[in-house]
């Protein structure tokens, strides 16, 4: 195939996977333009841009937007620390499983909202919770998913390890993490996304900026306009983190065959 016919068809690739968004973006401007749902409870996608634009203009959404980001960055960051270094602990030693997995597994199982109230206990009102709060939603994804690619190496690769004459850690670094790295990469993608929905949580409790704030603030005055604009950023952010994961997913796993790296059936 030709280049300009291979460009041609990745662009083509690339608009069809936004295509039904715009659709539904068109029929849910149409049903409020006729009636068929009250702007005063949905706000149509005109007045979710326009109120957008003003917020962008007065300063208040770039300042809730850059708190956000930050808090899911930092929370994200500890997040891959923390669920890489636990993963290593539980997937390179039957020990080390018997002591990290079983305490991990509970506290997967808790409700967040419930721990909310110890957070701000143990850790006041600030950023810290906030920032906690992400964290701990999104090590589990990373933690779950490297242990089982750890765990899933095949033994011939370690044996051949061995034969090789390599020492521990040199098989750690040369052949369990580049053969787990697979499955790390799903788990930050996973990561990425729970990191946000954390954070919608964590910034609407004693929160006094953010764009969970923003919303909250926006419901004392049923200002449905603004709410839509705050889960539309929400969901932006998500779509946009999840593209550089699977960036990043590419050029890290360049030796894969390309059927796996894009996805697409084999």
């Amino acid at each position: 195939m030709k280049p300009h016919a291979k460009f041609q068809l990745r662009g083509w690739h690339t608009l069809r996977r936004y295509l039904s968004p715009v659709v539904l973006l068109l029929i849910w401007q149409i049903a409020c333009s006729t009636g068929l749902l009250s702007t005063r409870l949905v706000a149509s996608p005109t007045q979710i841009i326009s109120t957008g634009w003003s917020l962008i203009h007065d300063g208040t959404l770039p300042v809730n937007l850059g708190v956000s980001l930050l808090r899911a960055v930092s929370g994200l960051s500890i997040a891959l620390v923390a669920g890489i270094g636990l993963a290593l602990i539980a997937g390179l030693s039957r020990t080390g499983e018997d002591i990290v997995d079983a305490p991990l597994q509970i506290m997967r199982t808790l409700p967040v909202l419930a721990l909310v109230p110890l957070f701000i206990l143990w850790f006041g009102i600030g950023e810290t919770p906030k920032i906690l709060l992400v964290a701990l939603g999104s090590t589990f994804p990373v933690y779950l998913n490297l242990h089982k690619g750890i765990r899933s190496i095949d033994p011939k690769l370690l044996e051949m390890a061995r034969t090789l004459g390599l020492s521990r850690g040199q098989t750690i670094r040369d052949v369990i993490l580049p053969g787990a790295l697979p499955d790390l990469l799903i788990g930050v993608r996973f990561a990425v996304g729970i990191s946000w929905l954390m954070l919608v949580v964590a910034e609407q409790v004693n929160a006094d900026s953010g764009i969970g704030h923003m919303m909250m603030d926006a419901e004392d005055f049923l200002r449905t306009d603004i709410i839509l604009v705050g889960l539309f950023i929400y969901g932006l952010l998500g779509l946009v983190s999840d593209q550089i994961v699977r960036m990043l997913e590419n050029r890290l796993l360049a030796w894969r065959p390309a059927q796996h790296r894009k996805g697409q059936p084999v």
